[in-house]
């Protein structure tokens, strides 16, 4: 009944039922193989991305006739073809997981994991590899991400457009891969049309949006301290065993992860430098170490005198009193007393709860590298500058990210500028035609 050759397999295969048992009785059907009776599949082995021999299997043939030219023509097929036709976008997508596992970072790869499974697998899982190339894979794809679009979350909200970017930009990287083994000829994931939504934008805690927040509870979604605000908080902080982290996060912009992988290796006190050359993560829990963000992230930050002073402090107090023990083996900046490497996580809820007890307006930690960007900006620091500082691989990032914040400082700027030339010109503005107009 079954048919072989020397790579692949047709049989056939029923859904009958045993009156006995209530079992699929399979291969012992009387009427397996008749004309009608069931389907046909074939079983096909064709050469994997990595050269080895991957089992594909594929069915619903009406004849036994069917299932074999269908079996011909995956044989005639290259191996990436063949892959194209039989994978389906489930099996491919783990696939490409599993190849990314040691080029990633692993909260990187958690998040990739958790898009695939929560929204890649369940709208385009069922189908083919090569249902997803060309115009029909471009159409295939806009609706998966139209319906993505229309899903609700917590309290009925519609999913966040970002996060719809981010689920088409994950998927554009899967098939990217797929493009690159030959499996495809075009990415379907680009060009598509997108729900529109920007990422709300860091403002200043201005003292018309502090008052409003004192009498109403209404923040913004993103907002940072002026100087007066990180001011109070460095000052209210001065006793605190972190003060200089606090210090540093303020000034220079690190991210929470960068800070607390800081070494006493990388402080050159000679040259006033510190380097930025790894960051602790936490993935499902866990700790681990790791580079920077991006390639830019590894960089090295220009101290003043005053941070330099301070950070090299910190560093012979940590080396003195762990002189002659086994604690802090790696030399980090900022631990806690017993040695231990300071959670990213950890650092967050000190923060939070040294910002309620001294009545600051609330931010996040990761606020702290926006209020350095202004600092910066404020200073007149280059956006060049400020990009390098804070690790961004573009100045287009800083710039569109911070742009508010060096808006509002503009116009102040401006401001302060023209009532000074006022102030020694003497001009004044007259008002009275202007009131009539």
């Amino acid at each position: 009944m079954t048919a072989a050759t020397s790579n692949g397999t047709v049989f056939p295969r029923c859904a009958c039922r045993s009156a006995e048992t209530g079992r699929q009785v399979g291969a012992q059907c009387p009427q397996r193989g008749q004309p009608g009776h069931g389907r046909w599949y074939y079983d096909a082995h064709v050469p994997g991305p990595d050269g080895r021999q991957k089992r594909l299997r594929r069915g619903g043939f009406l004849t036994r006739a069917a299932a074999e030219q269908g079996l011909a023509e995956v044989l005639e097929l290259d191996g990436p073809d063949a892959m194209a036709e039989t994978w389906t976008m489930k099996r491919w997508l783990e696939y490409w997981l599993s190849l990314s596992e040691d080029r990633l970072r692993p909260s990187t790869l958690r998040a990739y994991r958790s898009v695939t499974r929560t929204h890649l697998i369940p709208w385009l899982g069922r189908f083919r590899v090569a249902d997803l190339d060309g115009r029909r894979g471009v159409k295939t794809v806009q609706r998966a991400v139209d319906a993505i679009s229309r899903q609700e979350v917590a309290d009925g909200k519609l999913i966040a457009p970002g996060t719809v970017h981010r689920v088409v930009a994950v998927l554009r990287s899967a098939l990217s891969e797929a493009r690159r083994q030959g499996l495809v000829s075009t990415n379907a994931a680009w060009r598509l049309r997108l729900p529109r939504g920007a990422r709300p934008l860091a403002v200043a805690w201005t003292r018309e949006r502090e008052k409003l927040w004192r009498a109403t509870g209404v923040k913004p979604p993103v907002a940072i301290w002026e100087v007066e605000h990180a001011a109070k908080f460095l000052h209210g902080a001065r006793e605190d065993p972190l003060f200089p982290l606090w210090w540093l996060m303020t000034l220079r912009g690190l991210r929470r992860g960068e800070a607390v992988a800081v070494r006493g290796t990388d402080l050159d006190v000679l040259h006033r430098e510190l380097s930025v050359q790894r960051q602790l993560l936490i993935v499902d829990g866990k700790t681990h170490l790791g580079p920077p963000k991006s390639a830019a992230g590894v960089r090295t930050l220009a101290l003043d005198e005053f941070t330099n002073h301070l950070l090299r402090k910190q560093r012979q107090w940590q080396r003195d009193r762990f002189a002659g023990t086994a604690r802090n083996p790696h030399d980090y900046l900022f631990i806690h007393p017993d040695g231990r490497p300071i959670r990213p996580d950890w650092l967050t809820h000190r923060f939070h709860a040294l910002v309620h007890t001294l009545g600051l307006p609330p931010v996040r930690l990761h606020d702290l590298r926006h209020g350095a960007a202004s600092l910066a900006g404020a200073a007149g620091v280059e956006l060049k500058v400020i990009q390098h500082d804070l690790g961004h691989s573009s100045a287009v990032t800083t710039a569109d990210t911070y742009w508010t914040v060096f808006r509002e400082l503009e116009q102040r700027a401006v401001a302060a500028t023209a009532a000074l030339l006022r102030s020694h010109a003497r001009v004044r503005l007259p008002l009275g035609a202007a009131s009539q107009a």
